[in-house]
């Protein structure tokens, strides 16, 4: 990937996920990046297609992250508590990978683009189905309850945590799949 189209992407990223993609025009991002028009169409041919890249790079760097922070070979429990350790980290903002915290992207962006069944809305059904399967791969064992749980206690805490300002979320989220799965 050229250095420009890079730097396009990394900031139209920043720029979706504080603001929202429907607030973001091609023109701010234009003026933040500091790269010109006709640079950003040789790269993408609507905002559209960026929206849908940058959706592409959140779901590599979260992906990324997530396996990083669970130990290969980690118990059932371990997995879990590595999870919602590392979402507790982010929430409090002391998550660099990530960043700020603002919410899952992928949420936010099916939210604006409700309704629409396009190639965003389905690119972050896809996502959902990505983090779930690697999740699934770092269970020592085949328990779809647990998958099942993990994954909406997932949702609900990062939900929680932007919408309430909750950022004991992960911690609460913790605390109950392990009175369910680990006592």
């Amino acid at each position: 990937m050229s250095d420009k189209k890079q730097e396009l992407l990394e900031c139209a990223l920043k720029l979706f996920y504080q603001k929202g993609v429907n607030s973001v025009g091609i023109n701010e991002i234009l003026q933040v990046s500091g790269i010109s028009k006709k640079t950003l169409y040789k790269h993408f041919d609507s905002k559209e297609s960026l929206i849908l890249e940058a959706l592409k790079l959140r779901s590599e760097e979260y992906l990324q992250w997530i396996n990083a922070i669970i130990p290969t070979g980690a118990s059932e429990q371990e997995v879990v508590e590595a999870l919602f350790s590392g979402l507790d980290l982010w929430f409090s903002g002391s998550n660099e990978a990530l960043g700020d915290f603002k919410g899952c992207f992928f949420i936010n962006v099916a939210y604006e683009y409700k309704g629409n069944s396009g190639e965003i809305t389905e690119y972050c059904k896809a996502h959902q189905f990505r983090f779930r399967d690697l999740i699934n791969s770092k269970l020592p064992t085949d328990s779809t309850e647990l998958l099942d749980s993990i994954c909406l206690l997932v949702d609900g805490a990062i939900n929680r945590a932007y919408v309430c300002d909750d950022n004991a979320s992960a911690k609460h989220s913790l605390d109950i799949i392990k009175r369910l799965y680990f006592q």
